[in-house]
């Protein structure tokens, strides 16, 4: 279920709407008691970017409440990017790669030059669909079972850097998610 909507999860797995509605209290008293970590390299990346104008986005299939529990245990994340979509933002859920798409216009960029980081299987497959680069995210599957859908297999952000990101395709960076 990693990747998609909780709507997506509660169409595909749950009918009865009093199950739901346990499910969904359930859900967000455990995320409000939830650690929030950054990946591991993950500020020092984001933070060299930023300092080079690059644009960045965040594309999550989380909603606007959980998002709302991340920024309570991390008040610098929202400045850390120019775009935050939830599963409030957008109609579809990954793997249909409209979350991405609409990211990158709302950027005010191009899919060539951008790059999407992703863990989830479903994630990886929508931005796969939005012909962007794709750099997958061990931290949820293992390089064998994300390998085929991604450009890069990176384990977390130790030692990526913007010069990498630079260089790949010799395309300029104006967005990343």
């Amino acid at each position: 279920i990693k990747g998609l909507t909780l709507e997506v999860i509660f169409d595909i797995y749950f009918k009865d709407p009093m199950i739901i509605n346990i499910v969904k209290d359930a859900i967000i008293d455990y995320e409000k008691q939830m650690n929030y970590t950054y990946i591991f390299g993950f500020e020092f990346f984001v933070k060299e970017l930023k300092n080079n104008n690059v644009r960045m986005g965040v594309v999550t299939s989380s909603n606007a409440v959980k998002m709302n529990n991340v920024y309570a245990q991390h008040p610098e994340f929202k400045n850390y990017f120019d775009l935050i979509l939830t599963a409030n933002d957008y109609d579809k859920s990954k793997p249909d790669p409209e979350c991405f798409l609409k990211g990158i216009d709302l950027l005010g960029t191009t899919a060539d030059n951008t790059f999407i980081f992703e863990d989830s299987l479903n994630g990886l497959k929508a931005a796969r669909g939005t012909g962007a680069n794709v750099i997958g995210l061990t931290t949820t599957n293992s390089y064998e079972i994300i390998k085929g859908l991604c450009d890069y297999v990176i384990d977390d952000f130790e030692g990526l850097r913007y010069k990498f990101l630079s260089d790949v395709r010799n395309v300029k960076l104006h967005g990343f998610y």
